[in-house]
């Protein structure tokens, strides 16, 4: 007879199960059926739960920023929208590393916020803007998976932070200067530890796994389950998505080729340098170039040359 403590474990480890869904990776979906109106309730989800508010989206803007290539094979995708605030959201996805990505960024809010503003406009029209990143490599130095980048001011003798006068936040209903400059957040999906702390990393989870147990209930999973089914969706659809994956995996194929094919190269490079100081600290040792060509493992000749080039002795 099994005990109802057996029974109980069977119950929960049935809880806890995997539903077997076959859900389409989320930087696909953002590249093609999240740009449409009937989806949007997955991508206000997402930017609910990581903006810590309930967002309507109101738009898809499209910019030459937002517009898909069929040649775009490296992964690099760019969902533009605007809120009903009126507020712009910017997310990116991107897989490969890049040294320098904050400098990127920085452009690419930038650009944003001067694309919206007019000739002609007060700088009050300015719009807020959120770029949300959404990140499988590891940008800077840092033990976190998610950050989140405030332009805040802070005073340097009293330390108190900077508010709008009454007068700027009765006009603008903003309290603080960071309620109107940019935000940032970065999420490093490869940090994650899998430990789900918050609805927030429900969704990292899935970024990270394009998986959902059964008991994730984060603001726009639901949706996810339902609509980025790959088996539910028709057979152009599906082709398309195996198309894109087949890319991907080219495209991370070739780098990681010339990024191997780098490091050898650098290494040659070092091996090379650490040999061209030992000829010479052995040669202004007095050491004649037989015993240098041993020591080195160089022909006399590599080393008679290495030292013509340095100057240090005469054809």
């Amino acid at each position: 007879m099994i005990s109802l403590e057996i029974i109980s474990l069977i119950l929960l480890l049935n809880k806890m199960r995997m539903i077997q869904r076959t859900l389409v990776s989320f930087d696909w979906a953002a590249k093609s059926l999240l740009r449409q109106k009937v989806n949007f309730d997955i991508l206000e989800g997402f930017l609910s739960e990581t903006l810590s508010e309930d967002i309507v989206v109101k738009a898809i803007i499209e910019s030459e920023s937002n517009k898909v290539h069929n040649d775009d094979k490296f992964n690099q995708v760019d969902v533009f929208c605007e809120n009903s605030k009126n507020e712009l959201i910017f997310i990116e996805i991107q897989f490969y590393d890049q040294i320098d990505y904050f400098h990127r960024l920085n452009y690419a809010v930038s650009k944003v916020v001067s694309e919206h503003m007019y000739e002609g406009y007060n700088y009050d029209k300015v719009k807020k803007v959120y770029s949300i990143n959404i990140l499988y490599f590891d940008l800077g130095r840092g033990d976190d998976y998610i950050y989140h980048g405030r332009m805040d001011f802070k005073g340097i003798y009293r330390h108190d932070a900077l508010e709008l006068s009454p007068a700027q936040q009765k006009e603008f209903r903003k309290t603080y200067p960071s309620d109107i400059f940019p935000e940032i957040i970065l999420f490093k999906i490869n940090k994650f530890d899998d430990i789900i702390r918050t609805s927030l990393d429900q969704w990292v989870y899935f970024l990270k796994y394009t998986e959902l147990p059964n008991e994730f209930n984060a603001k726009g999973l639901k949706q996810v389950s339902k609509k980025l089914n790959l088996n539910k969706m028709d057979a152009a659809t599906q082709n398309n998505y195996i198309d894109y994956l087949k890319n991907v995996r080219i495209s991370q194929h070739a780098i990681d080729s010339v990024r191997k094919e780098g490091e050898e190269i650098g290494m040659q490079i070092g091996e090379q340098k650490v040999k061209i100081e030992m000829i010479l600290t052995l040669h202004e040792d007095g050491i004649p170039i037989k015993q240098i060509a041993k020591y080195t493992k160089l022909s006399e000749d590599e080393v008679r040359k290495i030292l013509i080039e340095k100057g240090k002795i005469t054809e």
